[in-house]
């Protein structure tokens, strides 16, 4: 990489996600009752995700958690290998950084507690949202839909 940017991008990305689970989780205390930010919008729940992004695919066994967390690492190794393989523009290193960040915020979460620490609850327009998920993955679904979407290489 000739930029620093993937670094301090994933740096920042996991510390943000780190620093905000602490303080919602250990701090505001959110597992003793939801705490109402923009309700319904925006309210503070308490989940404990043992799958994959917004809760998908939960697995209780010990198993599924190393695979999960192989999997994570694995997806990070492989976003830095293609972007160490290619002239990355500033942006998917930044795009790079979020998802390399968010992804293994959520692997210290599985190594610390057994799952992940998920804290956001989004609703609107009268529909109940029953999901939370965490900045981890927001940073997950940004990085990968920017790496996705802008390749970096000019319209034809």
């Amino acid at each position: 990489m000739r930029s620093p940017l993937l670094l301090w991008a994933g740096l920042a990305a996991f510390l943000i996600d780190q620093i905000s689970k602490y303080l919602v989780v250990h701090v505001l205390r959110v597992a003793q009752g939801d705490i109402g930010v923009l309700p319904p919008f925006l309210v503070f729940k308490y989940g404990e995700n043992r799958g994959i992004n917004f809760g998908l695919f939960q697995g209780d066994s010990d198993a599924a958690r190393w695979v999960l967390i192989g999997i994570s690492l694995a997806i990070c190794l492989g976003v830095l290998i293609w972007l160490g393989r290619i002239a990355p523009t500033r942006f998917q290193q930044f795009c790079g950084g979020l998802l390399i960040g968010g992804a293994l915020g959520n692997v210290v979460d599985r190594v610390l507690y057994g799952y992940v620490l998920d804290f956001l609850n989004m609703s609107c327009c009268g529909i109940n949202n029953p999901f939370v998920f965490n900045l981890a993955d927001v940073f997950i679904f940004a990085g990968a839909l920017g790496l996705v979407l802008f390749d970096g290489k000019k319209p034809s």
